[in-house]
């Protein structure tokens, strides 16, 4: 046990649980209200809202995992650069206008404004359950974040006993996520970025001397993992790959429920806009983050003795935690570790919220109980957000951390089939609800099949075109085949005069709607 780093941990962990319960005192609003209790009341300025983001995009699962794939696969594990940079450019323009939209008609979710939109109650549907589902598996997911490091900070990670700081962890979560709604992640998100530029910085500036250098982690990093393979003449190999996947994942990153739920709490189209502009400063930390899997394999750590029981439990993911815990005093290793831990706590908060407004708004309301009052509507989603926090738990504990990392890989297959309804409806009236009802069917259907080929082991399908093997995300192929049939159906469907569904966004100044 490492009594200091624990020590630390703890601190930092009950500095963001007062940090909390005292969000709902901040900004106050009547949280009685889900426009208040999800959103913030939509009041989150520049400065709140690049916390609220990079709390949100950036998680512990990121701190963890991107370093561990440069670590484990070497040079494919950088796509996470490129497409945290092409996706600012994409949301700069998409993202205002769409809350411009929720603002004027009070959305709360992504599937509020595709139902009034196309007036399908069943295409808005579609959309809530896919944004429900791909996102349990990503709060889970979290949960590995902590579990690394409570494993190396000497807890026994096994059993009941085990299981029980991850049990504290999440139910105290629920407490203050009840009490305060979007307000609290906000609130905790400052502390965690804060500390995650700390422990970046640190690591950049004490590591590397300490190893001889950049130059000399790069020389003994195994050439096979500095560079993708080149391509040949009849295979792209990793360069289409690598390509597909920095773009299906910028496309997807902006649609996850979290992300959308990040922005409608922006308080205006302009502060999206400056975010837009500014978050490419945090790909920059992801940078220097990746390069802490080449420092942890010139560093050796997976042949230290001390940390072999760890390797052996958590894998790849254990070379972050490793690198801190044989270059840094323990006190510092604390620091580190809340940082990843309070990394988690963040989007998982927002992840549940997101949730929650979702199933609330968009499946309990319209099929269930139409006529709820704005208290019972926020009563709701608080509980269905503890229940999606359980169920993560749950999930984590009762199943092996693969089926979560392979839902995962899922995930972001099946909630990029939304960007037809959600992007395209911004700016097109062409596309029936029925066309992008079989599109998102047939798009998920194709990825899901794809993936399950692999045996959900890889996210990466090779596609046949005349002789030449192109390898690339499932993703991106399954959004193509979504869009063929979303475009051919709808064109079907005005061919043979079918009436369409109400648009009730429609007004003169759409889809160019102004701000307020």
């Amino acid at each position: 046990m490492n009594f200091t780093a624990a020590f630390v941990f703890v601190l930092f962990f009950a500095g963001v649980t007062v940090l909390g319960f005292f969000a709902a005192r901040w900004r106050r609003g009547n949280l009685a209200h889900l426009d208040e209790w999800g959103l913030g009341g939509r009041r989150f300025g520049t400065v709140v809202t690049w916390f609220l983001l990079g709390g949100d995009l950036y998680t512990a699962y990121t701190f963890i995992a991107v370093p561990a794939l440069v670590f484990g696969a070497g040079a494919t594990g950088f796509f996470a650069l490129p497409y945290t940079i092409l996706i600012y450019p994409f949301a700069f323009i998409v993202f205002p206008k769409l809350w411009s939209i929720a603002k004027r008609h009070g959305y709360v979710t992504s599937a509020d404004f595709v139902s009034a939109r196309y007036g399908s109650r069943m295409l808005a549907l579609a959309i809530a359950v896919t944004g429900i589902v791909a996102t349990m598996p990503y709060i889970a997911l979290q949960l590995v974040g902590i579990e690394v490091v409570i494993g190396a900070l000497g807890f026994d990670t096994t059993g009941f006993m085990g299981d029980l700081p991850l049990i504290i962890a999440f139910a105290i979560l629920a407490a203050y996520t009840y009490t305060s709604g979007l307000r609290a992640p906000a609130m905790i998100a400052v502390v965690k970025d804060v500390l995650i530029y700390i422990t970046i910085a640190a690591a950049v500036i004490v590591i590397p001397p300490q190893l001889g250098g950049f130059g000399a982690i790069f020389g003994v990093v195994p050439p096979a993992k500095l560079l993708l393979k080149a391509p040949d003449v009849s295979s792209l190999n990793g360069y289409s790959a690598y390509a597909t996947l920095a773009v299906g994942s910028a496309l997807a990153l902006f649609l996850y429920p979290h992300s959308i739920t990040a922005v409608f709490a922006s308080k205006s189209g302009n502060t999206i806009r400056r975010n837009m502009a500014l978050l490419p400063a945090y790909s920059l930390v992801l940078g220097l983050l990746a390069l802490l899997g080449f420092m942890a394999l010139a560093a050796g750590v997976k042949d230290m003795p001390e940390f072999a029981p760890y390797f052996k439990a958590f894998g790849p993911n254990f070379a972050v935690p490793a690198l801190f815990l044989h270059f840094f005093p323990s006190w510092f290793v604390g620091v580190a570790f809340a940082a990843i831990g309070i990394g988690a706590l963040v989007p998982a908060a927002i992840m549940s919220i997101a949730a929650a407004n979702l199933y609330t708004r968009n499946i309990h309301m319209p099929f269930i109980n139409r006529n709820m009052t704005a208290e019972q509507e926020t009563n709701i989603a608080k509980m269905v957000s503890l229940i999606v926090k359980v169920g993560a738990v749950v999930f984590i504990l009762g199943l092996p951390l693969t089926y979560a990392i392979q839902l995962q890989l899922l995930g972001g297959i099946w909630i990029i089939q939304t960007l037809p309804a959600i992007v395209l409806g911004l700016y097109t009236r062409m596309l029936d609800y029925r066309g992008l009802l079989l599109g998102w069917a047939v798009g998920i259907g194709v990825g899901t099949w794809m993936a399950v080929s692999l045996k959900l082991t890889s996210s990466i399908y090779t596609i046949h075109l005349g002789g030449l093997a192109i390898p690339g995300y499932a993703a991106v192929w399954s959004l193509g085949i979504n869009l063929v049939v979303a475009f051919v159906v709808s064109l079907g469907v005005r061919a043979l005069g079918m009436a369409g569904g109400e648009d009730r966004t429609r007004s003169e100044k759409y889809p160019g709607v102004a701000e307020r």
